[in-house]
């Protein structure tokens, strides 16, 4: 494909630059050459394109290709395959590149330059070369394969940060998009807004930026899932995310990195060595390829969650919720329209301002929460849920971090000083004597069992009980019998007309008909019997 620079140059030949003709001489020669029909198609053609070859030369390099093609071509077409030529070598930012384009042109910064590799080409003695160099602008990062002489140099003379000038054919590669190099030169008046940092943290990610290495603690992980690739091969992912003092960000982990995923636990501090940063849904990640590390590290990190109060949440947000568990449910297994099987479980939290149910999807459901634990919820979408009564859906992109005691979100630990101390301190580190007992009378607190159809949100089924009719406070002895339709404390029972809530220390099923006697008080059967 003709250069930018031949297309000039055919341009000046044609149009004699350099001679003493006047600009007035050569539009006139041009419109002898050119009837007004097609002087206005090529136009039309001209000013369509953003280049910064003049019209004049365009023109003459139109004529130059009808010419060469020996008629096949009229000046229209000439004129279409001239603006193609000048556009693919064109990217106005490498976010532009797509595999498939001819020759492209772009500049970009020097973000990681790897090893010389060598291999045997199949049609040739000579042993090949190739170096693969990260370059990124602020649209995004594109890996630049040099190859033979260009590896050795680049070996040699490149750095991490020159501004780079690279012309090359784009094209799939194995870790996604790469550009086959033919030229690359140095261009040390060019600048591209690209932070190369010796060490990151969160807020220092940028998409397009690789080689990076970032400190931070372990907030939740997940297991490894396998898919299968274009290829034929099969291919392995993991997640886990990690957060700093300046906010969190999800690692994924790919191929023979995934397995790493199985050696760190919540609250854990962990170094990711050799990172680049892509974007998923809008959010960026931190990838690990290869190249990449990720270890256990002898280092602070705190992590304080930014939650929004219970009370403000709105439908169709999605937000960081935190608070004291005061019910929990069971697990709940359903089938999926596509007959795969599905998971949820529903727990309910409270923080100063009011309370919500979360729905645990998939993985997370058999994540280990229980009564009074202090837990934040990342990334959950507010849903309109059972009875007009909001929920909050953790799925794939949510993380689930039970806080240690002492409130600063940094793992997984459980408090030390009691279920007590653990409920009470949820809340923004008030009430540190109010206890779970604190969330007893909450209102809601016997509404609900929910479970699921297929689907990150959650969906009603017949599970669902009614809420519970409060009853007036009372120490009469009474007798109620139902369906187990709750465990844990409380029990919930529904007779299919009304729920009440029970505190007994007896050992029930989900789905068991019971019988209770005891003194209801505040809406509570305190069962002194159970049959």
């Amino acid at each position: 494909m003709p250069s930018e620079n031949a297309t000039r140059k055919r341009a000046e030949d044609a149009t004699g630059e350099g001679t003493e003709t006047t600009q007035g001489q050569r539009l006139s020669a041009e419109s002898t050459t050119l009837s007004g029909t097609r002087m206005g198609a090529i136009e039309d053609v001209y000013e369509d394109l953003e280049t910064d070859v003049e019209f004049e030369e365009f023109a003459a390099a139109v004529e130059d290709k009808v010419e060469q093609m020996g008629g096949l071509a009229d000046e229209e077409t000439a004129a279409m395959l001239i603006a193609h030529e000048l556009r693919d070598e064109e990217a106005d930012t490498i976010a532009d590149i797509e595999p498939g384009m001819n020759d492209v042109k772009f500049l970009g910064k020097v973000t990681s330059i790897g090893d010389v590799r060598t291999f045997e080409r199949d049609d040739e003695d000579e042993e090949g070369r190739v170096c693969n160099v990260d370059v990124a602008d602020a649209s995004g990062s594109v890996r630049v394969a040099l190859w033979d002489e260009m590896a050795t140099a680049a070996e040699e003379e490149l750095e991490v940060g020159q501004v780079l000038r690279v012309m090359g054919r784009p094209k799939e590669g194995y870790s996604g998009l790469e550009v086959s190099a033919d030229k690359v030169e140095p261009d040390e008046d060019a600048e591209v807004d690209v932070q190369v940092l010796d060490t990151y943290r969160v807020e220092d990610l940028t998409l397009g930026a690789s080689d990076v290495d970032l400190v931070g603690k372990v907030l939740d992980t997940d297991t490894v899932r396998t898919f299968d690739r274009d290829d034929g091969s099969e291919g392995r992912v993991a997640n886990l995310t990690v957060g700093d003092e300046t906010g969190r960000v999800r690692v994924t982990l790919w191929d023979d990195k995934a397995d790493l995923v199985a050696e760190f636990e919540s609250g854990e501090v962990v170094e990711v060595g050799d990172g680049y940063v892509r974007e998923r849904e809008g959010d960026l990640e931190l990838h690990v390829g290869d190249r990449g590390t990720v270890d256990r590290v002898d280092e602070d990190v705190e992590y304080v969650p930014e939650t929004t109060d219970i009370a403000e949440l709105e439908i169709g947000e999605t937000v960081d919720v935190a608070g004291g568990v005061i019910e929990t449910d069971p697990k709940r297994t359903f089938d999926r329209d596509d007959g795969s099987e599905g998971q949820v479980r529903n727990v309910r939290i409270k923080d100063d301002t009011g309370e919500i149910r979360v729905a645990l999807w998939g993985e997370k459901a058999d994540r280990e929460i229980e009564l009074a634990d202090r837990v934040v919820f990342t990334d959950v979408e507010i849903q309109d849920g059972w009875q007009d009564d909001l929920e909050a859906s953790a799925n794939w992109r949510s993380t689930v971090s039970v806080l240690d005691a002492d409130g600063d979100g940094a793992g997984a630990g459980r408090s030390n000083d009691g279920p007590d101390a653990g409920a009470a301190d949820a809340t923004n580190g008030t009430a540190a004597d109010a206890g779970l007992g604190a969330f007893a009378d909450s209102p809601g607190a016997d509404d609900e069992v929910e479970a699921a159809t297929g689907g990150d949100g959650a969906v009603t089924d017949g599970d669902g009980t009614a809420a519970a009719t409060a009853d007036p406070a009372t120490s009469d002895e009474v007798e109620f019998t139902g369906t187990v339709v709750q465990t844990g404390d409380p029990v919930v029972l529904d007779d299919g007309e009304r729920t009440k809530s029970v505190e007994t220390g007896a050992s029930l099923r989900l789905g068991e008909e019971i019988t209770v006697r005891g003194p209801e008080r505040d809406g509570t059967i305190h069962a002194e019997d159970v049959f």
